[in-house]
């Protein structure tokens, strides 16, 4: 399923719903990632100030892909 995201703190939602569903502990997912716990927190709770690329890299590891397109486009 694919909507659009309006805030930092629905993103972080996604990310813990699929790595809940996955089964997956923050300590494991940021093993994974080489990222610490803390950082694995910030994400899921919407810290708008997350390296861009270690959120990429949580996204990665949990099988999710980020798509930008313009407003109005199809895909």
């Amino acid at each position: 399923m694919t909507s659009p995201l309006h805030s930092f703190a629905e993103a972080g939602n996604l990310v813990r719903d699929r790595r809940k569903t996955l089964g997956y502990t923050q300590a494991e997912v940021a093993g994974l990632c080489g990222t610490g716990t803390r950082f694995i927190s910030d994400l899921e709770n919407g810290k708008e100030r997350v390296e861009f690329g270690k959120a990429l890299a949580v996204l990665q590891a949990l099988g999710l892909d980020l798509l930008l397109k313009a407003r109005g486009e199809d895909r």
